[in-house]
């Protein structure tokens, strides 16, 4: 996994408007949030428009045709 593919500060959950930042697979914040609200973007299967969705260990974002598997370790 990437970096991108780390949760927040937490350590245990992201958002996807973050993650979707994080992962270069949208340019800005506003960016996520259109592409997020126009419902191409889903999380385990099912189409997400929060934008605010916690993203937890082992959830499947699909974006653009590809998968990517949310890891999260908890802080030591």
């Amino acid at each position: 996994m990437s970096e991108a593919e780390k949760p927040n500060d937490d350590g245990e959950t992201i958002q996807l408007d973050q993650f979707l930042k994080l992962a270069d697979l949208v340019a800005s914040g506003g960016e996520a949030k259109h592409v997020i609200r126009s419902g191409v973007v889903m999380v385990n299967g099912d189409s997400e428009t929060r934008r605010g969705r916690k993203l937890i260990h082992g959830d499947v974002v699909t974006f653009s045709g590809e998968d990517y598997v949310i890891e999260t370790t908890p802080d030591e």
